[in-house]
């Protein structure tokens, strides 16, 4: 901040406009920021179509207007937070207002068939049995809430074990630790391998039949950028009587998930996260769980009947008839408890009916260009991105790399700290250069903590993003490190800047005095960081 104030400019010679090969390492000459030198295009993987592989890119940006801004002294914005947000296509913008239009000219009820559609194409787009499967939340973490809740209050018992894994994002770790305090249950954490992935082997052993109740991990790690071992963890759950909750945000964007193929009992995801809009998600599961659940609100469109003094467990037959022929065919034995079928009776209230059929448009743009076309397409650029990043000095990279097993399935995200630079500092400065990127713990301390660091700054991409962007970002933090290096952080042999701490940056929290490694393996080191006796 105190270099921001002095408007402190470093001018130096530009960037080279050649790609540099990743195996070769380069020192690229920091610079004083100007406008970012536009490298030119490097090749991958021949398409066969234009909307498949590496030019996918560039064939959908007019899509997105905001990717053609400038910003920060003209420089082009590169947009490299995805994980966290995506940007939204011009038609899935068009149909929300469309959709809201509508409600306030025409009146919701205008809008049912459009949202039962939707409804529809979400369960299509996930392979889902049945549209009933569907529930429409105000997002993941509504959902998964709605599982701790609505499932697990009724089933988990004092002394009973939730599964969960050091590497959760808290939406999908906080409702079941609030659910285990109610509950006097016992939550177990799998940790990681040293290879820094879901540790299989550690989690069999932690599977108690009769005593484990769910298991609740996610697809895809927002930190470390590979999937998890799901149908595996599936087998072993339900061999033990145990049910599967899946935290899907961060592969139903970026890669095929069929319900089916997975044998998950419940998955939420968000629409934000998958170029819909804010506000909405959904949560799947079985038909049969959701009869066996309860809402976590009540009242408004949740309700079928409501009368006194019949307690809305105790609705007539009469209108349970009529609610069935309203709203579907099969059989609903809580239909006449005063509530709506399912999934009706777990949207309560007056609902994100426009932002839900926004995300039915998103889900159409997506097949259209191929969820099997999407994940390639990611994934080649997180590994130009990893095997860039690799080539810095000083950086140190989380998660499997891309010739491991599962480092083979990484998409385009990749999670990285610089030595001696605190990662919100270096988000910063990027910010000046044009670049998004995401800077601190990304709602996981815990697995930070088991990582031996308060936070991690994180690059992710997706279908609008190029190859291109991906150079531009690594010259940038080259750029940025080099400032960094003058100021006195950072690898090179300088002495340290008087207003930091000795101590590497990256590793301050002030939760703890030092890094938290009781939940990695007993010993093992972190690839890349520093021994204790260094700190």
């Amino acid at each position: 901040i105190f270099v921001c104030k002095t408007n402190l400019r470093i001018v130096t010679s530009s960037v080279p406009k050649r790609f540099v090969s990743p195996g070769a390492r380069t020192t690229v000459p920091h610079a004083h920021l100007p406008p970012r030198a536009v490298s030119e295009p490097i090749p991958i993987t021949a398409p066969t179509d234009s909307r498949e592989a590496s030019v996918m890119g560039a064939a959908i940006r007019e899509d997105f207007p905001i990717l053609s801004q400038r910003i920060h002294e003209n420089k082009p914005l590169i947009y490299l937070d995805s994980a966290a947000t995506s940007q939204k296509p011009s038609r899935v913008r068009l149909k929300l207002r469309e959709a809201m239009k509508r409600a306030s000219t025409e009146g919701v009820q205008a809008l049912k068939e459009d949202y039962e559609r939707a409804r529809g194409l979400v369960a299509d787009f996930i392979n889902a049995g049945s549209s009933r499967e569907i529930v429409f939340v105000r997002g993941a973490t509504e959902g998964m809430n709605l599982v701790a809740r609505g499932w697990g209050d009724l089933h988990i018992g004092e002394g009973d074990e939730i599964i969960l894994s050091v590497m959760e994002h808290h939406s999908n770790m906080v409702p079941w630790q609030a659910l285990a305090e109610r509950k006097g249950a016992r939550l177990r954490f799998v940790p990681l391998t040293e290879t820094q992935e879901f540790d299989f082997e550690a989690f069999e052993k932690m599977v108690i039949p009769g005593k484990t109740k769910i298991v609740a991990m996610n697809h895809v790690s927002n930190v470390l950028g590979c999937p998890n071992p799901v149908k595996q963890v599936v087998s072993v759950a339900h061999a033990a009587g145990a049910l599967v909750s899946l935290d899907a945000c961060q592969s139903v964007p970026n890669m095929p998930v069929d319900v089916s193929e997975l044998g998950v009992d419940f998955l939420a995801a968000s629409g934000h996260k998958m170029l819909g809009p804010t506000g909405v998600g959904f949560l799947w599961a079985r038909k049969e769980l959701l009869l066996d659940m309860v809402p976590l609100n009540y009242g408004g469109y949740g309700s079928e009947s409501v009368s006194i003094p019949t307690s809305m467990h105790g609705g007539d037959e009469e209108d349970d008839e009529q609610a069935e022929q309203a709203n579907g065919d099969d059989e609903d034995p809580d239909g006449a408890a005063g509530l709506k079928p399912v999934p009706w009776r777990f949207e309560a209230g007056f609902g994100p009916v426009a932002e839900a059929i926004g995300l039915g448009e998103a889900v159409e743009y997506l097949t259209e260009i191929g969820m099997e076309n999407i994940h390639k397409y990611e994934q080649e650029l997180g590994k130009l991105l990893y095997s860039l990043l690799r080539d810095v000095p000083g950086v140190t990279l989380y998660g499997p790399p891309p010739e491991t097993k599962s480092g083979s399935e990484r998409g385009g995200l990749v999670c990285f700290n610089c030595k001696g630079v605190h990662s919100n500092d270096l988000a910063f400065f990027l910010d000046q250069e044009g670049v998004a990127i995401r800077s601190g713990h990304h709602c996981t301390q815990p697995l930070h903590r088991a990582l031996g660091v308060a936070g991690s700054a994180r690059g992710s991409m997706y279908i609008y993003n190029t190859p291109e962007e991906v150079v531009g970002f690594v010259e940038a933090l080259n750029r940025t490190l080099k400032l960094f290096a003058d100021l006195g952080f950072g690898v090179e042999d300088t002495p340290p800047c008087p207003l930091v701490s000795t101590n590497d940056p990256t590793l301050r929290d002030p939760g703890i005095e030092r890094p938290c490694t009781e939940l990695w393996p007993k010993g093992g080191t972190l690839s890349g960081s520093d021994s204790e006796e260094e700190e």
